[in-house]
C-alpha cells in the first residue's frame, strides 16, 4: 500500500475509533501543525495563485512535485487562516498524509475521504463541497507537475 494510502487509513482508523466531539479536537490538531507558507510563495498567494474558490475560507494551495519518474515525490504547502480551524485542519491532514508521496499515490486519495474519516455529517454541505475542491485541486496540480502531467 501507500505511503498516503497508509497514512490516510490510519488516520481514517483514529478518527472513526473516536467520538464526534473528539473527531474535531483531531481535526484542531492537524490544523495546528499545518506549517506556515514559505515565504516563496507570498507574493502567488497574494496575486490570488493557488486558491480553492470551492471554499469560503481562503486556501491556497501550492504543491509541489521533486524528482524525476519514480523517484517523485511530493509536498503540500499550505494557507489556510486560523480563523477557519476545521478547513485548516482538513488541509493539515492531506499535507501530513502527503508528504513525501508519489504523484500516482496523490490521485489514489478516495474522494470521499470525509466520510472515512467519519467527519461528513458533521461538517456540512458547504464545507464538503469547499474540501472536495481542495481535493480536486490537489490532484490537479500535482498532476500537472509530475512527469506524467
Amino acid at each position: 500500500m501507500s505511503t498516503a494510502g497508509v497514512r490516510i487509513d490510519e488516520a481514517s482508523e483514529l478518527f472513526q475509533s473516536t467520538d464526534a466531539e473528539t473527531r474535531l479536537y483531531l481535526l484542531l490538531d492537524y490544523g495546528e501543525r499545518l506549517a506556515p507558507l514559505p515565504e516563496r510563495y507570498a507574493a502567488a498567494r497574494d496575486a490570488g495563485a493557488g486558491r480553492v474558490h470551492e471554499c469560503q475560507s481562503p486556501v491556497f494551495l501550492f504543491p509541489e512535485v521533486e524528482g524525476t519518474g519514480a523517484d517523485q515525490r511530493v509536498r503540500l504547502h499550505a494557507d489556510v487562516p486560523r480563523e477557519a480551524p476545521t478547513v485548516r485542519g482538513l488541509v493539515g491532514l492531506l499535507a501530513e498524509a502527503i508528504d513525501g508521496a508519489t504523484p500516482a499515490e496523490v490521485a489514489a486519495i478516495p474522494d470521499d475521504l470525509l466520510h472515512r474519516l467519519g467527519i461528513a455529517q458533521q461538517l456540512g454541505m458547504t464545507r464538503q463541497r469547499g474540501f472536495a475542491g481542495v481535493l480536486f485541486q490537489l490532484k490537479h496540480a500535482v498532476a500537472e507537475a509530475s512527469d506524467e502531467g
